[in-house]
C-alpha cells in the first residue's frame, strides 16, 4: 500500500465488527487501494469466559448504507463499499482524527489483515474479570499477560475491536469492548448465601454473566471451555465445568492460581487426544510411550498401598490447597471438585491458559518407594523446546516448578533427587501460562490429613516465591 501525506483509511463499523471493504481513497493527489481486506475478529474470548462476538460482513455494511468519510479538513474522500454484487459510492468532505494502519493476526486466514487505529492518549479501566494482553491485535496472537477487573492502563490507539495499551512499558493489545473510561467498582467474591444465580461477577449484570459462560456455584463461579480459545479444538472431553473462586482476604494478590486435581474423568482412558498441537510424536515415555502422536485423554491414576485411588487423594489435596491460597489473597480456579469432571487434559490446560496466571496439576507417582516430591520438567530435546507454545513458555514452567519445590522443601517435605524429572506431557505441550505437573510422593507415601496440610502449606509458600512475595 502506498503511503500518502494526509491519508485516511475508510472504516465501516457495524454492530461489533470492523470491516475494511473495497475502498478507494483520493487524498492530496494520491490514490490508495485496499481491496477485499476484511477483519472479523472474535474478541469475545479476550475476557474470561466471554462468548464470541460475531461481526457483520462487507455486504451488510453496503446494504445498510454505512459510509462515513475519512479525510482531513477540506479533503475529499471517494469511497467504494460493497460486495461483487452490490456497490455503493459516497462523496463527503469531513474532518477525522489521526488514523494509523497496522498489521494484526487472523485465525481464519494465513494473511495479516490491516487494522486502523485512532490515536488516543487516555487512561481506561478493565471491566472484565480477566482480560488477555496480546502482542498483536488478534485472538491468535500470543498472550503475554492478563489484566484484572479495575486495572488502569494507558490507551494509545483505538478501534472498534482492539485497543493499543501500554503494558509493562511495552505496546500491547486488548479487546476494546472490555475497556471503559469509568473506573468500575470491584467487589469481592460472593459468599454462598449472597446473590442469585446468574448475577454478574464483580458487579456485572445478569446478561453479562450469561455471556461469560459463568454460573453461580457455592462460593464461586462455574466456567466452561470456550471453543474459540486457542487449542480448545484439540479437546475431546469438554462438557464439564471448573469453578473460579475469588479471595476475600484483605490483601488480595490479583492473581489466579489454577489447581488441578489429577485424574477423575470417567471414560477418559478410552479416549485419546493429540500429544502435541503440531502433530509431532512424544519425545519421552510416560503413561503413553515415546513416539506416540496421541495419548490417553485422562488416565485413571494409580492406587495407593492402602487401596485408596490416587484421584481421591489429589481431590482432597486440592481442597486443602484452595483454602490456603484463598486465605493468602489468591483467587483459585478449581478444575475438579468431585470424583468426576468431564474435562480432559487439553481442556483443563486451555481453561488454565485463559483464566489463570499459573497452572498446578497435583499427582502422586506410580512407584512404591516413598521417593518424595518432584515436578515434571520440560525435556531437553531441541525439537520439543522449539515447538510452540513450549518454546515461549518452558522456562516459565521450570521457574514455577523450582519455586514449588523450594516451598515444599522449606516446609520439611521430602524431595526426590534434584526435584525434577523430564517428561513430555500433554499439559505442558499446550500450556501458555506457567504450568507444572507436580508429583507429591508415590503410592507408598503417607496421605493423611496432617501430611496433606503440610504439603499444601509448602505449595502455597512456593506460589508466593514464584510471584515474588
Amino acid at each position: 500500500m502506498k503511503k500518502c501525506e494526509g491519508m485516511r483509511k475508510r472504516i465501516v463499523v457495524l454492530g461489533s465488527a470492523v470491516v475494511l471493504a473495497s475502498v478507494s481513497v483520493s487524498v492530496a493527489g494520491c490514490q490508495v487501494q485496499a481491496a477485499g481486506a476484511e477483519t472479523s475478529e472474535a474478541a469475545g474470548n479476550e475476557a474470561a469466559g466471554n462468548g464470541a462476538v460475531n461481526g457483520a460482513a462487507g455486504g451488510e455494511a453496503a446494504e445498510n448504507g454505512a459510509a462515513n468519510g475519512a479525510a482531513g479538513a477540506g479533503e475529499t474522500a471517494v469511497i467504494t463499499i460493497g460486495t461483487a454484487q452490490e456497490t455503493e459510492t459516497a462523496e463527503k468532505t469531513v474532518a477525522a482524527p489521526e488514523i494509523e494502519v497496522i498489521s494484526g493476526t487472523d485465525s481464519a486466514s494465513a494473511t495479516e489483515p490491516t487494522l486502523a487505529l485512532e490515536a488516543r492518549d487516555e487512561t481506561v479501566y478493565v471491566q472484565a474479570t480477566s482480560l488477555n494482553v496480546r502482542v498483536k491485535p488478534g485472538t491468535d496472537a500470543e498472550a503475554v499477560g492478563r489484566l484484572k477487573q479495575g486495572d488502569a492502563v494507558k490507551r494509545t490507539g483505538y478501534s472498534e475491536k482492539w485497543s493499543r495499551v501500554i503494558y509493562q512499558e511495552k505496546e500491547c493489545y486488548v479487546a476494546s469492548e472490555y475497556l471503559t473510561a469509568q473506573k468500575p467498582v470491584v467487589e469481592t467474591a460472593q459468599k454462598p448465601d449472597e446473590g442469585a444465580e446468574g448475577s454478574g461477577e464483580s458487579g456485572e449484570s445478569s446478561a453479562q454473566a450469561s455471556e461469560t459462560g459463568e454460573a453461580a456455584a457455592a462460593g464461586g463461579k462455574k466456567v466452561s471451555l470456550n471453543s474459540d480459545w486457542s487449542y480448545a479444538g484439540f479437546s475431546k472431553i469438554s462438557s464439564g465445568q471448573a469453578v473460579l473462586y475469588r479471595s476475600e482476604a484483605a490483601d488480595r494478590r490479583n492473581r489466579v492460581v489454577c489447581v488441578n486435581a489429577g485424574h477423575g474423568t470417567k471414560g477418559g482412558s478410552s479416549v485419546k487426544t493429540q500429544c502435541h498441537p503440531d502433530g509431532t510424536p512424544k519425545v519421552t515415555g510416560g503413561t503413553t510411550g515415546a513416539g506416540a502422536v496421541s495419548a490417553v485423554a485422562v488416565s485413571g491414576g494409580m492406587t495407593f498401598a492402602d487401596g485408596t485411588p490416587e484421584s481421591k487423594v489429589t481431590l482432597a489435596m486440592t481442597k486443602v490447597l484452595k483454602e490456603k491460597l484463598l486465605a493468602r489473597g489468591y483467587d483459585v480456579l478449581m478444575i475438579r471438585e468431585s470424583d468426576d469432571v468431564q474435562l480432559d487434559n487439553v481442556a483443563r490446560t486451555v481453561l488454565a491458559n485463559n483464566l489463570a496466571d499459573c497452572h498446578i496439576a497435583l499427582h502422586w507417582d506410580s512407584t512404591a518407594k516413598d521417593k518424595g516430591a518432584f515436578y515434571m520438567s520440560v525435556p531437553d530435546v531441541a525439537s520439543y523446546r522449539a515447538m510452540e507454545p513450549v518454546a515461549s513458555h518452558w522456562q516459565q514452567h521450570h521457574a514455577l516448578g523450582d519455586s514449588l519445590i523450594a516451598g515444599l522443601k522449606g516446609a520439611g517435605v521430602k524431595i526426590f533427587s534434584g526435584g525434577t524429572m523430564a517428561m513430555d506431557l500433554t499439559q505442558t505441550s499446550y500450556s501458555t501460562v506457567p504450568s507444572v505437573d507436580i508429583e507429591l510422593g508415590d503410592k507408598a507415601s503417607d496421605h493423611s490429613a496432617g501430611t496433606l496440610d503440610k504439603l499444601a502449606a509448602g505449595l502455597a509458600d512456593g506460589v508466593e516465591l514464584y510471584f515474588g512475595r
